[in-house]
């Protein structure tokens, strides 16, 4: 991999929470604070697609998520997805052919001291650099085939379809 090509979506992982409004906003993409911080090797890009919460995010989003990809010649690509509805995006996805797509978020913004997003994104860079071409979802520490995983929302987290 010479190049990691960096979509962002919004989704939990750039969510910032206002106590005194419980509310929140989307916010700047946490990726780039991310990688910055844990200072990687190699050379990275991103580009912003949208900021919106995956369960706001509909067909038209996923088309343009998609043609994102599809209208680029880099061959790996990361994107921060809101983990709700992060499988329809790898399904809507298809056939990419010899490129890499991982998809990653986060169960608790990146923000918090406890969140999940720098664990899913380093694993979601070390999966898009050894996987074949295809589309895949990291999360919970396991690299997932997009069509056999869900997120169980009750237990928090992402399992296999049974």
């Amino acid at each position: 991999m010479n190049r990691l090509h960096i979509l962002t979506t919004g989704g939990t992982i750039d969510k910032i929470y206002y106590d005194d409004k419980s509310d929140y906003q989307i916010g700047e993409p946490e990726i780039s604070r991310i990688l910055k911080a844990m200072n990687v090797a190699f050379d990275w890009e991103i580009r912003a697609l949208m900021r919106k919460d995956s369960l706001d995010m509909g067909e038209a989003d996923r088309s343009l998520i998609r043609q994102a990809v599809m209208s680029s010649d880099e061959g790996h690509y990361l994107i921060t997805h809101g983990t709700d509805t992060m499988v329809e995006t790898a399904a809507t996805l298809g056939d990419v052919g010899e490129r890499v797509i991982v998809l990653t978020g986060a169960l608790n913004p990146a923000r918090f001291i406890d969140s999940d997003a720098v664990f899913n994104i380093g694993c979601a860079v070390g999966a898009v650099q050894a996987l074949p071409p295809g589309v895949w979802i990291a999360m919970n520490g396991r690299i997932w085939d997009p069509k056999t995983v869900r997120k169980n929302r009750d237990a928090n987290r992402f399992e296999a379809i049974e």
